[in-house]
């Protein structure tokens, strides 16, 4: 294969961004969203536009970065779906993060039209992605991840090849199962040196020079000193992924009791009607549990995530 053509399915807040980086490498992308209105920017930056997913089947390599299980059958098997021609592309490229059985079912669907198919679940935000520090797992036969890594390089600083099968989809249930656990550890603890007297900003720099700190806690203190919750994931986002990793723990037979707290907040957050904001939105949950009400310290803190070149 020469260089390939790309076809692209899901243009929301990630996959836009993505999408963009392989225009921007030069690649012929055609794009295709359920809101047309979320993909066609991208024609601004040399892109083609596609009505439905199916015509994206003579594409050489199609990624796909949906929301849910449902979404990705949808895409690929249903009305219009990109598997339903008597077309196929020759490698599909999976980036949602959905559940091990539907990964699987898919995988099945694209063989029996002579297609190969990876999971790449990615690691990041659009922040992320403008900083260079997204990261990958890809999972499935090792020939056709050879022919897309090129690619996938293109979206940041890291692709990891994790087996065969279904292996990335539990590579990233298990990652956002730690996302989990990390926030809400460290709203604790944020709250409990802020309720003991010590500033949220002053308490996250000690914490973010240590060895303890990290691009995560880093990149997630401006929204808690701040309290700027522009969403970048959600609790209802978040919350689903966590339900995977316990579905995956049960059946594997592994205990997971940390995971299955922080499902139990998750709940009790979006309960209270932290949905459509980021999940960092948990800190004003814990706060409301210590017996007081946040406010915004409004200081410049800086997240760590400059753009790439600056």
């Amino acid at each position: 294969m020469g260089t390939p053509t790309v076809g692209w399915i899901g243009t929301g807040r990630m996959g836009y961004q993505l999408a963009l980086r392989l225009l921007e490498a030069g690649y012929d992308v055609t794009a295709w969203n359920r809101t047309r209105a979320k993909a066609e920017p991208l024609a601004g930056h040399g892109a083609k536009i596609a009505e439905r997913p199916a015509d994206l089947a003579d594409r050489d390599i199609v990624f796909i970065m949906v929301s849910a299980d449902k979404d990705l059958e949808t895409v690929t098997s249903g009305d219009g779906g990109l598997l339903t021609g008597s077309r196929a592309p020759k490698i599909i490229v999976d980036s949602s993060t959905v559940s091990l059985d539907v990964s699987a079912k898919v995988r099945t669907v694209a063989a029996n039209c002579g297609a190969e198919f990876l999971a790449a679940p990615v690691s990041g935000n659009p922040k992320v992605i403008a900083a260079g520090k997204l990261t990958v797992a890809v999972s499935g036969p090792r020939e056709p991840f050879d022919t897309v890594q090129p690619l996938l390089a293109k979206f940041g600083r890291g692709v990891t090849y994790v087996g065969e099968g279904e292996a990335a989809r539990l590579v990233k249930i298990a990652h956002n199962v730690f996302l989990g656990v990390v926030i809400q550890s460290l709203t604790e603890i944020t709250t409990l040196a802020e309720r003991g007297g010590v500033s949220r900003s002053a308490f996250l720099d000690f914490l973010n020079d240590s060895v303890l700190g990290s691009v995560f806690t880093r990149y997630k203190s401006p929204a808690l000193v701040n309290l700027d919750f522009h969403p970048t994931f959600t609790n209802v986002l978040l919350r689903k992924d966590l339900q995977l990793g316990l579905e995956a723990g049960k059946s594997l037979g592994v205990p997971m009791p940390l995971a299955a707290n922080v499902d139990m907040l998750l709940a009790q957050a979006i309960g209270a009607g932290y949905t459509a904001e980021d999940f960092a939105t948990l800190i004003l949950e814990q706060a409301r549990r210590s017996g007081y009400e946040l406010e915004a310290e409004t200081e410049k803190y800086d997240d760590g995530l400059a753009p790439e070149g600056e």
